[in-house]
Formats: C-alpha cells, sequence, structure tokens
C-alpha cells in the first residue's frame, strides 16, 4: 500500500547516563546525522528532529535537517512528539513514527513497518515492534520490556516483569533453569502514531500502572486505546545508552 507519513527524531541534550550524547562522534559524524540519515531512507514524505537544545538546533540545521526548538520542560518524548507535530501542521488522522534519537543503526525497513502497520489497523491508534525472546536472563531482566498480545496483534499488556508467567517451568529452581522461553516478546520501543491520539496523551494524567512500571505506554491501553505490536520485519539493533553501548556502534562502523 502507499505510505503517507511523518517521521520525527525528539533529540534531548541532557541524558542521566551519557551527556549530550546525540551529539557525540561516530565514524566522523554526530549520532543524531546518522539516525536522521537512516530515518531519511525510510518512505517517510518528512523527516525533522524536534530538540530542546540550541546546540541540537544548529548541528541539525549544519547537517541539512528541519528542526524544531521545543519546550525545554516536556517530561517525555511524547510531549515533544506532540509539540512537533502541532508545529508541523500535522492534521489528526496523520500518521506520525517516533524514531528515537539514540538509535543510529535503525533500519529504514522498521520504520515503514510500523507506519504502514498503524495505516492498515483501523481499530488501533498506535503501533509498535516486539521480537522473540530466546533465553532465560532475557526474559527475567527488568530492563527488557515484554509484551503480551491478542490474537489480531493487539497489546494486552507491556512490563517489566516476566510476562505471560510459564507457571509449570517455574515450579521450582530446577524446572527454571532449564525453561527455554518459548511465545514471548521483547517490547521494541519504535512507534507510529495517529496525530489525534497525541494531541489526547498530553492531556490524559499519568495512569496508575504507568506509575508503578515506569512504561509510558500503559497510559494508552488505561485509556482503552488499542496498540498494534507486530514483529519485527528487521532485526532491530540496539541503541546507545551507555559509554559502554557507545564504543559498540562505533566498533561497528568503523570496521
Amino acid at each position: 500500500m502507499s505510505l503517507d507519513f511523518s517521521v520525527v527524531i525528539p533529540a534531548r541534550f541532557a541524558s542521566s547516563r551519557l551527556p549530550g550524547k546525540m551529539l557525540v562522534d561516530i565514524a566522523g559524524k554526530p549520532m543524531l546525522q546518522r539516525v536522521y540519515e537512516q530515518a531519511k531512507q525510510s518512505a517517510a514524505k518528512d523527516v525533522v528532529i524536534a530538540t530542546d537544545d540550541e546546540k541540537i538546533v544548529q548541528v541539525a540545521k549544519a547537517f541539512g535537517a528541519r528542526v524544531y526548538l521545543t519546550d525545554v520542560n516536556h517530561q517525555s518524548g511524547t510531549d515533544r512528539l506532540q509539540e512537533a507535530a502541532s508545529l508541523m501542521g500535522l492534521a489528526d488522522d496523520d500518521i506520525v513514527v517516533n524514531v528515537q534519537g539514540d538509535e543510529p543503526l535503525i533500519p529504514p525497513s522498521v520504520i515503514n513497518q510500523v507506519a504502514e502497520n498503524l495505516a492498515r489497523d483501523d481499530e488501533a491508534s498506535v503501533a509498535t515492534l516486539c521480537e522473540a525472546i530466546t533465553d532465560l536472563n532475557t526474559f527475567c531482566d527488568p530492563n527488557v520490556v515484554k509484551v503480551v498480545r491478542d490474537i489480531r496483534k493487539h497489546a494486552l499488556y507491556f512490563s517489566r516483569a516476566s510476562i505471560p508467567w510459564p507457571r509449570d517451568c517455574f515450579a521450582t529452581p530446577a524446572t527454571r533453569e532449564t525453561y527455554q522461553p518459548q511465545g514471548v516478546w521483547r517490547h521494541i520501543g519504535i512507534y507510529a502514531y495517529r496525530v489525534k491520539l497525541l494531541h489526547q496523551f498530553v492531556g490524559w494524567p499519568m495512569a496508575p500502572l504507568e506509575d508503578t512500571e515506569k512504561l509510558e505506554q500503559l497510559r494508552v491501553l488505561w485509556q482503552g486505546h488499542r496498540i498494534h505490536v507486530d514483529e519485527s520485519c528487521e532485526q532491530v539493533p540496539a541503541g546507545v545508552d551507555t559509554a559502554d553501548d557507545l564504543v559498540r556502534i562505533r566498533e561497528l562502523l568503523e570496521l
């Protein structure tokens, strides 16, 4: 089908674990530029950057990006995304994909995938992706967000806990250690939104489940909206959260 969507890359300068990471050099280019160039290879009609920092504005303009300086007080990337959608003049029915500014290896194919999935699903307000979990350590890691879905690939719940809980396999320490995860999914944090949902989202209070899990997407489910979750068509490399991540990405791109 014909795709008609925009990409917004929220880019905060501050980062608790790696300050200024959007502008760190990776094989001769700022990380943000590498994300932008990956997004430009998608089918998006427009790719823009939304930031809270003048330094990022200047760097983005230097490599040819359209960039919006947004409110420094936004609590989340979704709030920044909504402001950017308003500044772009997008209509309620338009689709916008949120591409994180710390994922310099994001495949253009998955950007297209979430946009197309949302366009195809009239029941959903948001679309995102997942990948299979195949090892016990990942399944039990609270830093890995898990998702369970219904038969139509709509999210039932997202959690840092190990879900769905394999009751029989986890009945004893011995059976737990031999458990091989099957049919369990790791959430991949790329989202396509209908712009109307973004406008609603910023007016909703934090949901109790969101506050407990520290997962923003639970606000959408709490309000009764559907999130489409599909298996990623291509493996999505991990982004850059720490100095070690930065070393890993530099090594990959400098080969």
